[in-house]
């Protein structure tokens, strides 16, 4: 089995991943291209439409990540090869502890608080109970699962949200676009963990913010093509005001384009908090297992959970 390796830090993938497939020959993407005919198998992060291209023999790609736009919209992407993305891997940890400080950042007033410093102004404000500041999760797959039951965890009541039905203890599920729209009706805090497909693509708008209750938060630690920016914008208000609009502030990590342009109105917003898309880094070591794993059993006939390109996931 040969194995070429395409992300950041490409030579220690290889090492590492030798290590565990010793019967393998592990090649980092700086190998030649006339030494590229004969690879099985690409484990990659975004790979340019060049790359794909020298590898005419694939038999499978496993994707170095949770989300796999990039790669199904490659547009030297070869059919019918089947795909294997990483299902968590450790990442659904982390992305909880990011959307737990969200939901905290605006239940605990910490966003009032950082404008009444700015002001020299000392107000405690009541605390509303976390049974009170029901959460939504868009997205129930391996990590919003995981995220909805760690918020579940914490006391806060939880709603979540799939294209299909998923009875999932201790979230009270909903489906389709009535389901949406019952829960954007019902929650404080909306968490996107949509994968971006052409079904979930601007899926935040001017529509879906005008269903959430008046003084709602929002946070994306999952694509940034979920969200009409513009729309966003125009929910928050005036930047210039001290009165917001309907969405009381919103906790950012994935944008549309990243880095997120200069000239991004975003970052000037001061009811926008920004990350730079950092909420879910891959732990190497988990990373590195699932990958190895995933190799040995698709060059061994066995059966592995490949991505659906029509659903986009």
């Amino acid at each position: 089995m040969r194995v070429l390796v395409h992300c950041h830090d490409d030579t220690a993938w290889c090492d590492a991943l030798s290590q565990r497939l010793p019967d393998a020959e592990i090649l980092p993407s700086s190998t030649p291209a006339d030494q590229r005919g004969n690879i099985d198998y690409l484990a990659a992060w975004q790979p340019s439409p060049e790359l794909l291209k020298q590898l005419p023999s694939l038999k499978g790609i496993v994707n170095l990540g949770a989300g796999v736009d990039a790669l199904l919209n490659n547009p030297a992407l070869p059919a019918g090869v089947p795909i294997v993305k990483l299902r968590d891997a450790g990442m659904a940890k982390l992305i909880a502890d990011y959307v737990r400080y969200g939901v905290l950042h605006f239940q605990r007033n910490f966003d009032h608080y950082a404008r009444q410093q700015a002001k020299q102004q000392w107000q405690p404000l009541d605390v509303i109970d976390k049974a009170d500041w029901p959460v939504g999760v868009l997205g129930l797959g391996a990590i919003g699962h995981k995220v909805a039951d760690a918020i579940a965890a914490d006391g806060f009541p939880v709603h979540g949200w799939s294209r299909t039905p998923k009875p999932l203890n201790s979230i009270t599920c909903h489906h389709g676009e009535d389901g949406l729209f019952t829960l954007l009706s019902q929650v404080q805090t909306l968490v996107l963990l949509l994968p971006d497909t052409a079904a979930t693509r601007g899926i935040i708008n001017t529509n879906t913010l005008a269903a959430l209750p008046e003084g709602a938060s929002l946070i994306n630690p999952g694509r940034g093509p979920l969200i009409d920016e513009t729309a966003l914008l125009a929910a928050l208000g005036d930047a210039h005001s001290d009165t917001p609009g309907r969405l009381r502030g919103a906790l950012l990590d994935a944008f549309s384009t990243e880095p997120l342009p200069e000239s991004s109105p975003l970052w000037q917003h001061p009811r926008i908090r920004i990350t730079p898309h950092m909420s879910g880094p891959t732990p190497l070591n988990e990373a590195l297992d699932q990958v190895a794993e995933t190799l040995h059993a698709m060059n061994n006939g066995e059966p592995v959970e490949t991505v659906d390109p029509q659903a986009g996931y």
